[in-house]
């Protein structure tokens, strides 16, 4: 069964993205680019970290990353700007299926580089069945926001957690492992690099299982 991944860039107080998040402020109010220089300014330094993230053969999302659309996908259309079509313009860097969680339905959205965004309103379960069978043998990434990783944890869903520290405090926003009963992983793998501590956890097997 493909493997289940998900890899979170966090501050040192566990904050994925500060609050409100909005057309305006994407990454929420307060927070900034830091959670992801290490990505774009270091990428040689962290090519295998990378190379991991964007290995995966299909990929789920909550609807809060894929936009800051809220309510039916009609109501970004009433404000005159056209439907929304993701943060990443016409080529995604996912170039894979890509299935977001949301209340309301909505067409499959077909873009460039082989990417298409499937929008799925029956639960994380579901997604993640479709997301395999899309997937084949490679992997399955779990995308954020906070809520959407939240869930899976909860629901026993994430293989193997990877968790990319970067050595900012934001105070306030999105907080990976808020409301969640004890979970345990084991230590699978840690480095270093100028920007970043790249920490590798995979779910500790259940009674000896």
């Amino acid at each position: 069964m493909s493997l289940v991944s998900c890899d979170v860039a966090l501050s040192l107080d566990g904050f994925m993205a500060g609050p409100n998040q909005s057309l305006e402020h994407p990454l929420g109010e307060g927070a900034d680019t830091r959670l992801h220089t290490w990505m774009f300014d270091r990428p040689e330094e962290n090519a295998a970290e990378l190379a991991a993230i964007t290995d995966a053969g299909a990929f789920i999302m909550g609807r809060n990353m894929f936009g800051p659309v809220r309510g039916p996908w009609e109501t970004w259309d009433a404000q005159g700007t056209g439907a929304w079509r993701g943060w990443w313009g016409e080529d995604p860097p996912y170039h894979a299926p890509v299935f977001v969680l949301t209340h309301h339905p909505r067409e499959p959205l077909t873009m460039d580089g082989g990417t298409t965004f499937y929008f799925v309103s029956d639960g994380p379960a579901a997604a993640l069945d479709l997301a395999r069978a899309a997937a084949g043998e490679r992997g399955v990434s779990i995308g954020g926001g906070a809520r959407t990783i939240n869930q899976f944890l909860a629901d026993g869903l994430i293989d193997e957690l990877r968790l990319h520290l970067v050595p900012v405090v934001f105070g306030a926003g999105e907080r990976l492992f808020d409301g969640l009963p004890r979970l345990e992983f084991t230590q699978a793998g840690a480095r270093a690099t100028s920007l970043v501590t790249h920490l590798t956890y995979r779910r500790a097997p259940v009674d000896g299982g």
